[in-house]
């Protein structure tokens, strides 16, 4: 007895076994948890196995969503890496993008395209100023099939320079007795790269506090 009561002294004086501090169950623990609800049943009375499974088959599927989850997390951060790439190798270079608006700079320039499927018998391009007022129209003439390039010098229809700012930019493509708005394309050159916040794109910096997204590029000049 006195052996007996040693070894409880001793394990009295023994350190408490170490906690992982985990606040959720794992599979394992699950499993060990059912295992015990086995051993621990009343034979008379036993457990439906349905529910064990049951309860399992949640287990599984909890389990799973959450590797879902993780993997698509893993695949948002590469996908924002590569692009993050693509945008810096951007940075200095002149791009063609989806814009309707563009910033006259004291040399006074603007220049874009419109994207043609089909051939065309003009091309009206109208430049407007902040108060709404068609500063200038470009007649293009007739047009193939491609890339139609446009270019303004920042003169009126007087011939006289206008000042430096943001002008509007709109297009419409002319076939027989149609008329039809078309996408305007403008020339920008990317001067910086901004990183958005967790959910957010990446902001493309350009002349005049102009942004745009990556998605509006349509070509690198």
């Amino acid at each position: 007895m006195d052996e007996i009561n040693n070894f409880g002294n001793l394990a009295n004086l023994a350190p408490p076994p170490a906690q992982d501090g985990r606040d959720e169950l794992g599979q394992e623990d699950f499993l060990t948890l059912m295992i015990s609800q086995f051993q621990n049943q009343d034979p008379f009375e036993p457990m439906d196995n349905g529910e064990f499974l049951g309860q399992l088959a949640q287990f599984g599927t909890v389990n799973g969503i959450e590797q879902l989850n993780s993997s698509f997390a893993g695949l948002q951060n590469s996908i924002q890496s590569e692009q993050a790439l693509q945008a810096a190798n951007l940075v200095g270079h002149a791009v063609l993008a989806r814009s309707d608006t563009g910033f006259l700079t004291e040399e006074g320039r603007i220049a874009g395209a419109v994207e043609l499927n089909a051939s065309v018998s003009n091309i009206e391009v109208d430049i407007t100023d902040v108060n709404g007022q068609v500063v200038r129209r470009l007649n293009l003439g007739e047009q193939p099939p491609g890339l139609a390039r446009f270019e303004w010098d920042g003169s009126d229809t007087e011939g006289r320079q206008v000042e430096p700012g943001h002008y509007q930019v709109q297009t419409r493509v002319i076939q027989g007795g149609y008329i039809e708005s078309a996408e305007t394309l403008l020339e920008a050159n990317i001067e910086s790269v901004s990183l958005g916040g967790p959910g957010q794109g990446l902001t493309l910096n350009m002349r005049g506090g102009d942004t745009l997204s990556l998605g509006d590029i349509r070509r690198i000049l």
